[in-house]
């Protein structure tokens, strides 16, 4: 029998949710996402001392320490996801600096440093993923690159009205946050373990993926942030599912039948109003949950991009 991993493949586009070369080429996913933490990981690892001393190097002719820093780190982003490349057959996500993430114009600028960075080592920009935190501002720099031809992920999704505004701005693909969700409603009600049909990032992920299946929108449904491979099982059939290489592994040594959860409607329903800006934020502010883990997310990626300059830091000493 083939094992639950085997099955998932067969269903839905398994990516690997790493900046682990050694990871990805034991598991051959599809495509591969990277966000600064995964970037702080990876700059820990023997392998990849060289490309930080060569994004040192990269950068040192920047006018000021500052810019030096963030040059450096965007070359060090964009060599990761050059070598990711090297194994999988699809993109890589690379991620805008979260610290950009109320900052529509700033955001542009920095995708397109990052797609000059890859055209330099010889990528083209249909293999890469742009990733944009999910603010108001994120989704319009989106919208923007989208129309530019760079597609982008709208990551750190935690509701439906991101969900909405992103597929209304033509996004090309969505990260929406399943564990991240289940962690708050853990810590909110005291609840200490939901059934896997009730989690409520997976009933979170069934309901933007039915809307958009339902409304003909073809932004693409990835869900992410898992904490157990139940919450991956009730979204087989998903369009794509992005996991650690913690929960492939799980996954590749269980062996159950996997039924197919998620599967695109065959009736197309009217779409409805665009959200305006004012409707946008109204709306995601009444949702404590979505308002809190987007605030968190970005608090937190933008700490460990600071920990990474920190580390170029020392390397340029």
């Amino acid at each position: 029998m083939k094992s639950k991993l085997e099955q998932l493949k067969d269903i839905t586009t398994v990516v690997a949710d790493t900046g682990d070369i050694e990871a990805i080429q034991k598991w051959a996913p599809q495509d591969a996402t990277t966000n600064p933490s995964l970037l702080l990981k990876a700059a820990s690892l023997p392998q990849y001392k060289d490309l930080l001393t060569e994004a040192i190097n990269y950068a040192k002719d920047s006018d000021s320490e500052i810019e030096k820093l963030s040059l450096a780190c965007d070359y060090f982003a964009v060599a990761i996801g050059n070598e990711i490349l090297k194994y999988i057959p699809g993109r890589v996500s690379t991620e805008v600096d979260a610290r950009l993430s109320f900052d529509t114009d700033a955001t542009i600028q920095k995708a397109l440093q990052l797609i000059a960075l890859y055209e330099k080592k010889g990528i083209s920009k249909d293999r890469v993923l742009i990733k944009i935190a999910s603010t108001w501002e994120g989704i319009q720099a989106a919208k923007f690159l989208e129309a530019k031809g760079i597609q982008c992920n709208l990551t750190l999704l935690f509701s439906f009205t991101q969900a909405k505004a992103a597929a209304e701005a033509g996004a090309y693909l969505i990260s929406p946050f399943v564990g991240r969700i289940l962690d708050w409603y853990k810590k909110s009600t005291g609840k200490e373990s939901y059934l896997p049909e009730e989690d409520p990032g997976v009933i979170s992920v069934t309901d933007i993926y039915n809307f958009y299946k339902s409304h003909g929108y073809q932004t693409i449904v990835m869900g992410a942030s898992f904490r157990n491979i139940d919450e991956i099982s009730e979204l087989a059939g998903c369009d794509r599912l992005t996991i650690s290489p913690g929960l492939l592994e799980t996954l590749s040594n269980t062996f159950e039948p996997l039924e197919i959860k998620l599967s695109p409607s065959d009736k197309i329903e009217p779409k409805q109003n665009v959200l305006s800006e004012q409707e946008f934020r109204w709306q995601f502010n009444a949702d404590a949950m979505a308002t809190e883990k987007l605030a968190e997310g970005i608090r937190k990626f933008a700490e460990d991009q600071c920990t990474l300059e920190q580390l170029l830091q020392e390397y340029s000493v």
